[in-house]
Formats: C-alpha cells, sequence, structure tokens
C-alpha cells in the first residue's frame, strides 16, 4: 500500500485524525503491568490523566467507549470534535 492510500492513523480516545504532535498513552498503567501503548493526541492524553487516577484505568482497562463516558473525558471530546488534529490548550487538573 503506497504512503497516500494507508487511512490516517486516529486517536485511540477521541477518534479525530492525528496530527503531527502525537504521544503514547498505556491503557493499563505500567505500575499495573501494562505494556501496550496506543497514539493520542496531546490534549487527550492529558485530559485522561487529568480526570482518572491509575485505579480508575486498571478499572477501565483498554476499553476506550468506557473511558469516553466519563463525564469530565466526555466534556472535552465534546469540545474537540471540531478541531484541527495538532489543536491544543491548557488542560485543568480535577483530579478527585
Amino acid at each position: 500500500m503506497t504512503r497516500a492510500a494507508r487511512p490516517a492513523a486516529r486517536c485511540w480516545l477521541c477518534e479525530r485524525p492525528l496530527g503531527v504532535r502525537t504521544e503514547r498513552h498505556h491503557p493499563m498503567p505500567r505500575a499495573k503491568g501494562g505494556r501496550e501503548t496506543v497514539p493520542v493526541h496531546p490534549i487527550c492524553h492529558r485530559a485522561i490523566h487529568a480526570n482518572l487516577r491509575n485505579a480508575a484505568f486498571a478499572r477501565i482497562g483498554a476499553d476506550p467507549g468506557t473511558l469516553r463516558a466519563e463525564p469530565g473525558v466526555a466534556a472535552l471530546l465534546r469540545w474537540i470534535a471540531d478541531k484541527a488534529p495538532d489543536f491544543h490548550a491548557p488542560t485543568c487538573h480535577r483530579r478527585k
């Protein structure tokens, strides 16, 4: 498959196309034995860690649908849905 024919890589969390800046997220925390990583936008990565602790990631596992349903994450996803792939803004840390 030629480079032009490849489908655009998508963010694991928001499913928008990835831009130039991409980070890797461990759906299962490394502290809990996670080794797999998935590509995410920097703003999505910040939102994940701002809204959930490692214990919550361990319960959720690698299910992005469950993560998307978390209220803080869901609000961010609605807000960035129509933004460019490289859009970034400061993320508020609201851990409980």
